[in-house]
């Protein structure tokens, strides 16, 4: 059996909330949970137009630092909506859907839910708080949503059908899990005419950011997203570097050239909030 996320979030809590280094840890494998989820139809995008007006209220972008932030407070008193929403998708057969808009129904699913499930315990400091203890740190091995008759976690949703279906490194661009590590929530709901663009450009907002990576000193430091999920970066640091060389600005790109090994791995669990509330 595949550890869930969250067994993996108690050890990397006790290595360190902020910053990792080296190799010793690997998130969850990707390992379909059911064959159903390979299924396509011809279906169209649903409308996720209740997602992307939520969007509009309450996520910060343009920000400073360059990191989207989202007004936990005020989406508080507006819970109506976000459960509308997701009422809505679980009415929806994903399976019945093209290859594309069912990659982006699973991703802004992912989204919407974590956003649901972090409201649930708010005010807090991070998402690893949300059902944390000593043994279960954050909610991603919860059942949260049931989609087609399966109740599904937040790991199944990622580790069991995006990653092991579409086998596709931009998810980790597309899949935001609430945290100032993480690569930007998007500003827009994903759709099959423009999914492909929205992954690339959030893959390019990444690697030009130094929580995605940066070259400094002469040593190479990355996200711990790209040691976490190595398999899925060419299955080596040079691989993953050579990935974010790929979508990274001339300068940085030129700077990765010809390194195959990483210093360092970063991640700020702290939570993506505008209010910047503590608990």
């Amino acid at each position: 059996m595949t550890p869930s996320r969250r067994h993996f979030l108690a050890l990397s809590a006790a290595v360190g909330t902020a910053a990792m280094s080296g190799s010793a840890l690997a998130g969850p494998a990707s390992s379909l949970i059911d064959d159903r989820w390979t299924r396509h139809g011809s279906g169209g995008d649903p409308d996720h137009g209740a997602w992307g007006s939520y969007l509009s209220r309450y996520l910060r972008t343009g920000t400073s630092d360059g990191v989207n932030l989202f007004d936990y407070a005020g989406a508080a008193g507006d819970r109506g909506a976000l459960k509308g929403y997701l009422d809505a998708m679980q009415k929806v057969a994903p399976t019945s859907l093209s290859r594309d808009a069912a990659m982006a129904y699973w991703l802004n699913l992912y989204n919407a839910v974590t956003i649901d499930v972090v409201l649930d315990a708010y005010p807090v400091s991070s998402i690893r708080k949300v059902n944390g203890g000593l043994f279960n740190t954050g909610p991603w091995g919860d059942d949260v949503i049931r989609i087609e008759g399966q109740d599904l976690s937040l790991d199944d949703i990622e580790h069991g059908i995006l990653r092991p279906v579409w086998r596709d490194a931009r998810i980790h661009y597309g899949v935001n899990c609430a945290s100032i590590g993480c690569p930007n929530l998007a500003a827009k709901p994903y759709v099959s005419g423009r999914l492909n663009a929205m992954l690339d450009q959030g893959a390019r907002d990444y690697a030009a950011h130094p929580r995605g990576a940066t070259v400094a000193g002469g040593e190479v430091i990355m996200s711990s997203i790209y040691d976490w999920f190595i398999e899925d970066f060419g299955g080596n640091e040079a691989g993953a570097i050579a990935h974010v060389a790929s979508f990274a600005p001339a300068a940085k790109a030129e700077a990765l050239a010809g390194r195959t090994d990483v210093d360092d791995y970063r991640y700020d669990w702290a939570l993506n909030d505008a209010a910047g509330a503590a608990g």
